[in-house]
């Protein structure tokens, strides 16, 4: 009996771990147009259309000789200000991997592109309770070392249809485990 409920707990505990390993999603930041100033690609509007998750990952693709990508600070991010950023990436295929909920912002480094508008804010937002379980953030998650409260920035309106659908097949899949060790223990 002991046995089962172990076996049980095991199964539980790795489905909920195969289900958060399995919904990480890839977004090109621009998607198809990349990370540029040609094109008029409006990041804000980009942005607002993705529902940004711990452990998705954001890749920026750009030509390294005339951009690079600053992750920065909220003030930082409203006024341009490029002088002392988080971290600077120069690559032109730069992969950064989601680890904490919150406002994410990086710009362009070169003067003037961020005034023309090449920046963005990955915001990422509490969406299910399955998030709840996540670890706190380690000291290299990626997060703002300013405070930046709701009030203050304002959050994009993703669409959440697909944080419902990720939270109703995992309550479906524990209903079914719970039915399925109560059928063997009573």
């Amino acid at each position: 009996m002991a046995l089962v409920e172990r076996a049980m707990f095991l199964s539980i505990v790795m489905m909920m771990v195969a289900m958060q390993i399995s919904y990480a999603a890839v977004y090109k930041v621009g998607d198809s147009a990349g990370w540029t100033t040609l094109g008029n690609i409006d990041y804000k509007k980009w942005s607002a259309t993705k529902n940004f998750q711990i452990g998705d990952t954001i890749i920026f693709e750009y030509s390294a000789q005339f951009h690079n990508v600053m992750r920065v600070t909220h003030a930082m991010y409203k006024s341009c200000n490029g002088s002392s950023p988080i971290a600077t990436f120069t690559t032109g295929n730069d992969t950064i991997k989601i680890t904490n909920h919150g406002h994410h912002f990086f710009f362009c480094g070169v003067p003037g592109h961020c005034q023309a508008g090449q920046k963005v804010d990955i915001n990422v937002l509490r969406v299910s309770q399955v998030d709840a379980s996540s670890p706190a953030p380690s000291s290299s998650a990626l997060v703002s070392p300013a405070t930046v409260s709701a009030s203050n920035v304002p959050a994009p309106s993703p669409s959440n249809a697909a944080a419902t659908l990720k939270f109703i097949t995992l309550k479906m899949i524990m209903g079914f485990l719970a039915m399925q060790f109560l059928a063997h223990n009573f």
